[in-house]
């Protein structure tokens, strides 16, 4: 029988003590800060890839059917860290994600599809400098039946669709900018789930 996306991350996420004990409500995954990443790179001359220290992120059902879900992903543009104080305020500058007029980069689902197994895409609408797009995220989920579970994934998006048209002097930058994920997953609240 198909599996639903809510009740496949229900069985990776949970044991079925904590699904038997779980409350009443809407299913409510909190994305963990703690041991999750978000991470960014972009071919150039020189390495442009780095983290965000701050964000938030949360996965919600309205019920077990998996049209129902959304993904939430909320980040503040200027904890982005490349390891250097250079490239972090050129990136933090109005020719990149100006942080000044637009402090928040958000990702907010539309669609979710499973492809395979442990295998999903989201469709959603990208913001970052104020721009908004339909972008997709390609997940795998992993860690069934351990009583806890990581979403990891990636997202591709051309810089130059969101008015980052400039570049850095002396270095070379590609237009395709690639996010990476890996998440860490915690129920908050919601029904058990029976699972086929």
């Amino acid at each position: 029988m198909r599996r639903t996306l809510f009740a496949f991350l229900v069985s990776v996420l949970f044991s079925s003590a904590a699904l038997a004990q779980a409350p009443a409500g809407v299913p409510v995954f909190a994305i963990t800060p703690v041991q999750s990443q978000i991470k960014f790179a972009v071919d150039a001359s020189v390495s442009i890839a780095g983290t965000f220290d701050q964000w938030n992120a949360s996965l919600t059902f309205g019920s077990p059917d998996v049209s129902t879900g959304v993904l939430d992903v909320e980040i503040q543009a200027a904890s982005v860290d490349t390891g250097s104080g250079m490239k972090n305020s050129k990136l933090k500058g109005s020719d990149f994600f100006d942080v000044k007029n637009n402090p928040l980069i958000s990702f907010k689902s539309t669609k979710i599809v499973q492809t395979g197994p442990t295998t999903f895409e989201v469709d959603g609408n990208f913001t970052i400098r104020g721009v908004t797009k339909t972008e997709k995220l390609k997940l795998t989920v992993s860690g069934a039946g351990t009583g806890s579970g990581t979403i990891a994934g990636t997202m591709a998006f051309d810089r130059k669709q969101y008015g980052m048209n400039s570049g850095i002097p002396f270095i070379k930058i590609a237009d395709r900018v690639e996010v990476t994920f890996n998440l860490n997953a915690t129920r908050v609240s919601g029904p058990p789930v029976k699972l086929d």
